[in-house]
């Protein structure tokens, strides 16, 4: 059960309105890695986590990112204010009105001709929100690296929210989301290597012959060696013998098929066999203009014009 608290979780105090920043700050509200995507990414969690004190701490986080999402839809609405009354009472030319609207190229008239200049379930670039950006493949030691990625992106796209507004508060809010951020990520850090073990992910062990080898597919200028390819944590593989087949096989694809259906199969084979020695004729050739200067020679006046309906036109 919810209940609202009209009080946000941080002041919104903004100097001036800005459509065009408000249309930018859509990102973290209808975004991938806004704010509603991660508190349905951690709601949905929770409800599948076996372990209470996993299942707790998503639950808190869940509705603290709700909690977010006020802040940034107060931010929107506030930084559109002046706009949207603008544009309701029609207080200026259509052409002025349209201008400023558009707010340094950004298309902030789209969010307010079609949303008023509310906090729409959108992007910045007009997608609308959708259940793919929540990624939960309902294992803990997965779905928690994939929250602490998600906290992370999260924290980036704040980073440049902030950097291209000069309003204080809006820069002092945003801020604030930006850390929360950074303290979930370290929650969500802590619930996985509380887990023992935590990889690799999921239950089954991998095959030991491959586990640590290294495949360097992609050879020549700026070839380097690192602790994600040494020779203390990998085997290195360079020679594309040693990297293709490596079951001892001879790296081809088959299947067992019964008579009936090797029949049927090598059937439909013969029916879509390509002739390899012939040459047919092709629609394109037939239709090719004869050298490269066909395609630019007037047409002449006398020539006959294929359904030409001048006549029958007047």
């Amino acid at each position: 059960m919810f209940s609202h608290n009209k009080r946000l979780q941080y002041t919104v105090r903004v100097s001036d309105p800005n459509p065009a920043l408000a249309n930018l700050l859509l990102e973290q509200f209808g975004g991938p890695q806004g704010e509603l995507a991660a508190a349905m990414r951690y709601f949905t969690q929770a409800l599948a986590d076996e372990d209470a004190g996993r299942r707790d701490m998503l639950f808190d986080i869940a509705t603290e990112e709700l909690s977010h999402l006020e802040v940034i839809g107060s931010l929107v609405a506030m930084l559109n204010k002046g706009a949207k009354g603008r544009l309701a009472e029609a207080v200026e030319t259509e052409a002025e009105l349209f201008r400023s609207l558009q707010g340094n190229g950004c298309s902030s008239h789209v969010t307010q001709v079609l949303y008023g200049g509310g906090p729409a379930l959108i992007n910045s670039g007009g997608q609308l929100w959708n259940a793919g950006y929540i990624d939960s493949i309902g294992e803990p030691t997965a779905d928690l690296r994939s929250n602490i990625a998600a906290e992370a992106r999260a924290k980036i796209v704040y980073e440049r929210l902030i950097n291209v507004t000069a309003d204080p508060g809006v820069k002092d809010a945003l801020t604030f989301l930006m850390t929360r951020e950074m303290a979930h990520q370290k929650s969500f850090e802590k619930a996985l290597y509380s887990i023992e073990p935590n990889f690799p992910p999921g239950k089954l062990a991998g095959m030991p012959e491959f586990e640590e080898m290294y495949v360097n597919t992609s050879q020549g200028e700026g070839d380097m060696r690192g602790p994600w390819n040494s020779d203390e944590n990998f085997r290195f593989v360079s020679d594309p013998e040693q990297y293709t087949a490596v079951d001892g096989g001879d790296g081809s694809a088959s299947v067992a098929l019964d008579g009936i259906e090797a029949k049927t199969l090598a059937a439909m084979a013969v029916r879509g066999t390509s002739a390899p020695d012939g040459n047919p004729l092709t629609g394109i050739e037939l239709g090719k203009a004869e050298g490269t200067m066909a395609m630019t020679a007037p047409v002449k006046q006398d020539a006959p014009v294929q359904g030409d309906d001048t006549d029958r036109l007047g």
